[in-house]
């Protein structure tokens, strides 16, 4: 991307900019805080163990310690005892890492969004893949039985609150874990084309690559 913007080349996606900045979760937590999107409760970067225990008391057990660059499933830690935290924090190396926490029993969803480069984007049905291994998807399926058209449509507008944040172009997926209560917290969003795609394509018929 950014070799096709010096090159003055037309690159189908996201911009290198905001690939970036989707990329780094801390950033990505708090560009969506500051749209009103949910955010899992947690903290920034934390940048000391000091730091890290601190914050673990006031976030409660069971939590999760995440790399900043992490996603797919890596860098990703399960803390549930204060005495394991300043261990977990340092597993990283560089201590580019935050914490959240663990939200157990819930949904993941995820929404399928298609944007142009003047600001249009609409979205095109939500994924559940809750059914995971060692956090990494087996099935996929849409619509999701644990959405209903309300809910649906709260979805859709944080989404789309999310991609507008950032000036989002091309195809993306924002995702979202969903409590039993009904409440939906921002995860990650990945600023490409997922494997999964064709899952949402047989929903409303469009050819999303073609798009």
């Amino acid at each position: 991307s950014e070799l096709c913007e010096r090159c003055h080349i037309k690159f189908i996606g996201a911009s290198a900019p905001v690939i970036r900045r989707m990329g780094d979760k801390d950033e990505a937590r708090r560009t969506m805080r500051e749209a009103g999107v949910p955010v899992i409760p947690g903290t920034d970067v934390i940048h000391s163990a000091a730091e890290a225990v601190q914050a673990a008391q006031t976030i409660g057990f069971p939590l999760l310690i995440k790399a900043r660059s992490g996603g797919g499933g890596r860098g990703i830690r399960r803390v549930d005892r204060l005495e394991d935290v300043a261990e977990a924090q340092s597993a990283f190396g560089d201590g580019a890492v935050y914490m959240e926490k663990l939200l157990e029993n819930v949904k993941h969803i995820e929404v399928q969004v298609l944007c142009d480069a003047k600001g249009h984007c609409v979205c095109l049905g939500e994924r559940e893949c809750s059914m995971q291994r060692k956090n990494q998807k087996l099935v996929e399926e849409s619509p999701s039985t644990a959405v209903d058209s309300a809910l649906r449509e709260k979805l859709y507008a944080a989404t789309l609150r999310a991609v507008q944040a950032v000036g989002y172009e091309g195809v993306g997926t924002v995702e979202y874990l969903l409590t039993r209560e009904g409440e939906f917290y921002f995860m990650e969003m990945n600023t490409r084309l997922q494997v999964e795609h064709p899952v949402t394509e047989m929903v409303p018929g469009f050819d999303l690559v073609k798009w």
